[in-house]
């Protein structure tokens, strides 16, 4: 951990997370959320409120989020529509010894959206539901190995991959992870492929021929596949007996309101969604065909709070706001501008064509060839949007409350920001310019 020695912008942030780190390991829930993957010491590290497109924290600033709520917010924070939807329902309660319809309710509005849907499960976040699918998968086909790529989570069955004698997350998660507490049991039934590799995916499903359960992956990310891989995977995967899982919790309804499947036309078996769902509300749903979904009806998959009516409602109410307000046209619209407008304030300081990706979720790239002094750049671009009230890493999550006023002072910041790095490029004194230690690397994906 960085020891931040100058006076810092957000000393109650620093603060309160060094008391977490004494009584909580890892001083947060989740990596994304640690202080070191951002410019710790100047970017925040708690917030008080959020409201739309901003957040505010315990130092008092505010901040445009770019992160939006690590993809979790889609309309904005604290939307007033489904937070009065909420409300109403938490007043006639939120969990009971019987079954609520809701539950009925948004699986039709999710089979009737969703291409691949017939059968729907819910649980609550994103891995979970990941896991679930595999466990779904590995009981329709009586069969133990998965075969993945990108990023799925936390549990026992996607870490299993880093049992191996190479770390084989390094290119997916990040370097080092340790799979500390998996059984050593579940060597080798966990197994990457590379994303765009059609002829590897081939070897590895001919290496492993009849024993294959499931290929899962993230159908894209911030770049479109090459036209027609995924629906080779989807065609080679089925031709192998395996079910195609297609995890979206990360590009979800931002892509389209039938999720990025509908809108890249290739439908897997199986796909799982987390992110956005339910506009911050915890909530996730595994759909699928029904010849693979009706196989979790004999299996043990089971919890009390799956089917809160919180989450059903929260769930309910962004899917029928999301198409109501067509909120990816939006998205799409505002992320090209977003994307003209930084790399209009990146050509003039000699960085062309800095912002890229599929405009709902862009991504900065800045061409800079020594990896140590690119971590540099991406620190003091983190460190000196954070002074200028925009929060995130160098890429995008868009949300449908983001408008006119969070584009241009956006763009301001980066113009202005953009000077500071030619500078410090051009004499040489980056590190003098830097507040606080290199920012630790966030997840590394395949998927880009």
């Amino acid at each position: 951990m960085n020891v931040v020695t100058k006076v810092s912008r957000v000393p109650r942030s620093l603060q309160l997370y060094q008391k977490a780190l004494e009584i909580i390991p890892g001083g947060t829930q989740l990596i994304s959320r640690r202080a070191d993957r951002f410019a710790h010491g100047v970017s925040p590290i708690y917030a008080s409120r959020a409201k739309g497109a901003r957040f505010w924290d315990v130092d008092g600033h505010e901040y445009i989020d770019w992160v939006s709520g690590i993809g979790s917010i889609l309309l904005g924070y604290a939307d007033d529509v489904v937070d009065a939807a909420v409300c109403q329902q938490i007043s006639t309660g939120t969990i009971y010894s019987v079954n609520h319809e809701l539950e009925i309710e948004l699986a039709e509005v999710l089979c009737e959206a969703i291409p691949c849907a017939e059968m729907v499960r819910y649980s609550k976040t994103g891995g979970e539901a990941c896991a679930m699918a595999v466990r779904i998968a590995r009981g329709a086909t009586g069969r133990d190995k998965v075969l993945f790529c990108g990023y799925h989570g936390w549990h026992d069955w996607y870490l299993a991959a880093n049992l191996a004698e190479e770390a084989s997350l390094s290119q997916h998660l990040f370097p080092g992870i340790e799979p500390i507490g998996v059984p050593q049991g579940l060597r080798g039934t966990a197994i990457p492929f590379v994303y765009g590799d059609l002829v590897g995916l081939g070897e590895l499903l001919d290496e492993h021929r009849g024993q294959i359960a499931a290929v899962v992956m993230e159908p894209l990310r911030s770049e479109l596949p090459q036209e027609g891989y995924l629906a080779a995977v989807a065609k080679m995967t089925r031709e192998h007996g395996a079910v195609f899982v297609m995890d979206e919790v990360s590009a979800g309804l931002r892509f389209s309101s039938g999720g990025a499947q509908k809108y890249l036309g290739v439908t897997p078996d199986v796909a799982v969604f987390a992110k956005s769902l339910a506009n911050g509300y915890p909530m996730a749903a595994v759909v699928g065909k029904r010849e693979v979904m009706e196989a979790s009806a004999r299996m043990f998959i089971s919890s009390t709070y799956w089917s809160d009516t919180i989450g059903l409602r929260a769930a309910l109410t962004t899917l029928q706001e999301v198409q109501s307000r067509d909120v990816p046209a939006q998205l799409w619209s505002f992320g090209a501008k977003l994307k003209s407008g930084l790399n209009q304030a990146g050509m003039e300081y000699g960085f062309d064509q800095c912002c890229r990706g599929v405009d709902v979720h862009p991504h900065l790239h800045l061409e800079i060839n020594d990896a140590d002094l690119k971590s540099k750049v991406n620190t003091l671009y983190i460190q000196e949007m954070a002074k200028r009230g925009c929060h995130g890493f160098t890429s995008f999550y868009l949300n449908a409350a983001q408008q006119t006023k969070e584009l241009d002072q956006t763009v301001n910041a980066a113009r202005e920001t953009f000077a500071i790095i030619r500078n410090g490029l051009e004499d040489g004194n980056l590190d003098a310019k830097l507040e606080c230690g290199v920012q630790q690397e966030s997840f590394r994906r395949l998927v880009r």
